[in-house]
């Protein structure tokens, strides 16, 4: 299991988008380097930390396809999310119209 630690919203102007990214980024590289050929990730920070849904999945989604590439084994990332409004979001986000 890799643990990634999200930010606690506080705002948006206390350097939350890098700290999740970073999240994204970092838990990429080591499945990476632990040779994993795939990863599944919750909806980081979203939830007692307060991270808007949108906001939060918009970033996941970019920084994965942005790390992805770069990867050597992993080649499936997956989104597990708690419930439906987690799900439409995520869906929007990766498949927008």
């Amino acid at each position: 299991m890799i643990h990634a630690v999200g930010p606690v919203w506080s705002g948006g102007a206390s350097g939350e988008a890098e700290a999740l990214a970073s999240a994204y980024r970092e838990s990429i590289q080591v499945a990476d380097e632990l040779g994993l050929n795939s990863i599944a990730f919750p909806a980081i920070s979203t939830g007692i930390f307060g991270y808007p849904l949108r906001e939060a999945s918009e970033m996941a989604v970019h920084t994965v396809r942005e790390a992805l590439p770069r990867a050597n084994n992993v080649n499936t990332v997956r989104f597990v999310v708690f419930d439906e409004a987690a799900l439409q979001t995520y869906s929007q986000v990766l498949n927008p119209r």
